[in-house]
């Protein structure tokens, strides 16, 4: 599963571009890529980091047992170990593409994507499947970071709008289906294949990618590397009150999605004896987020980011505490769970959407590097939350829940901080 906000590192829009953006039918400006082989480039770029998250967590279990792990809870450190390197180097790769060119540091990227899914299927140790995870996380951030700066050096205006939506479909649908996917893999083949499949589907999009997209920075957007536009980023980023208080509203919403991650095997196999029924009832919770982030895009034009996030986010709380309160008074079902935990991730949709886009409303004179700040934050940030609550699981629910009550209302105080105590007010009024 992933959440539902993809940072953007440089805004080009070639002249190309805004000579075609107006009409619906033109074709992609790449010699040998038309517009639906483009628009499928980016959805498989996408689903690059989605597959490495949600595939392999049916097979924990079998990985932590085949590595002699005596604690079921430190196999949620293959997914911590991922989520940290994909965190950290959302920083680098913005900068390296201003200089180098969008297509030789994507594909350096998959290239790594591609040798470290390959090192985890043949890892010999827990500690060389970390190491090998944490690096699997350092290639697909350059997927997370350039798809849409690809896009944007590509296209404009409604037409811009067009390719990133037919891409968010897929963005949206492979977290549902990923965990089948793995469960599916281990019916025919050992749980290393898993890893297997995604260095071929990696391979396969670098290939892809090498072979038909020319570069879109065009040369006289190439810009020096500069440590000082970094710090200076940074600088920018912490000490505004809004882009740095929705950035920590963003980081504790994820710590909960992260959490959720982390034990949901678990939660399965070890509480519900279900763990064949993982993947559907997965795929169902991972439907509300999908819905929840079409839904925003209908309505929040009309009623604003701070209505929408803010409701959803006091919806994301009521259900949590509802939901630990079902959990500790010893009512919990399969059903009860799946139920609510969808109706929260619904919620967490809408609010994840949203503050993400309030984050960087007061950044657009820096929003390229401020956009890899905040990645590296929220990511690096909710891994170590996630992974917080994650090892407090002890074959109930109940930390689990209590974790996501705990978390949304810590993003509540940090909200109400930023907004001076006041709630659902619009951007235009005053502080």
């Amino acid at each position: 599963m992933v959440w539902p906000h993809v940072p953007a590192y440089r805004v080009y829009v070639a002249p190309a571009a805004r000579e075609t953006s107006m009409t619906s039918t033109a074709a992609a400006p790449h010699p040998g890529m038309g517009f639906k082989q483009f628009v499928a480039l980016i959805a498989a770029l996408m689903a690059v980091n989605a597959l490495a998250i949600d595939s392999m967590l049916p097979a924990l279990p079998q990985i932590g047992h085949a590595f002699g792990v005596a604690d079921p809870n430190q196999n949620q450190l293959i997914l911590t170990a991922y989520l940290l390197g994909f965190g950290v180097a959302q920083l680098a790769y913005g900068v390296l593409a201003d200089r180098y060119g969008r297509k030789p540091v994507m594909l350096a990227g998959l290239a790594i994507y591609v040798v470290t899914c390959g090192l985890c299927a043949l890892a010999t140790s827990f500690e060389m499947m970390l190491v090998a995870r944490a690096l699997t996380g350092v290639g697909a951030a350059a997927t997370r970071v350039l798809t849409v700066s690809i896009v944007r050096d590509s296209y404009s205006g409604r037409q811009m709008a067009r390719v990133m939506s037919l891409s968010f479909i897929v963005f949206l649908a492979v977290p549902i289906i990923a965990p089948s996917l793995g469960q599916a893999i281990m019916l025919v083949a050992p749980w290393r294949w898993i890893f297997g499949v995604l260095a071929v589907f990696g391979m396969a999009v670098a290939v892809w990618m090498w072979l038909k997209l020319p570069e879109t920075l065009h040369p006289e957007d190439r810009r020096r590397i500069s440590i000082s536009s970094v710090l200076a980023a940074f600088k920018v980023v912490l000490t505004d009150r809004v882009a740095m208080g929705y950035t920590l509203a963003m980081t504790v919403i994820i710590g909960s999605l992260f959490g959720f991650l982390n034990s949901a095997q678990q939660v399965f196999t070890d509480v519900f004896n279900a763990g064949a029924t993982f993947p559907l009832i997965f795929a169902g919770i991972a439907g509300g987020m999908a819905l929840s982030s079409l839904l925003n895009a209908q309505i929040v034009d009309r009623l604003g980011m701070r209505k929408v996030s803010h409701s959803a986010l006091i919806g994301f709380i009521v259900i949590a505490v509802v939901h630990a309160g079902v959990a500790l008074a010893g009512f919990e079902t399969i059903w009860t769970f799946a139920i609510l935990q969808a109706l929260m991730m619904f919620c967490f949709g809408m609010v994840a959407s949203n503050f993400g886009a309030m984050a960087m409303e007061p950044l657009g004179h820096v929003a390229g590097m401020a956009a890899s700040v905040q990645g590296f934050i929220s990511t690096v940030g909710g891994a170590i939350l996630g992974w917080a609550i994650g090892q407090q699981f002890n074959g109930s629910t109940v930390p689990l829940t209590l974790g996501f009550a705990l978390l949304g209302l810590g993003a509540l105080l940090v909200v109400l901080f930023v907004e001076n105590g006041r709630l659902f007010r619009s951007s235009t009024q005053p502080a």
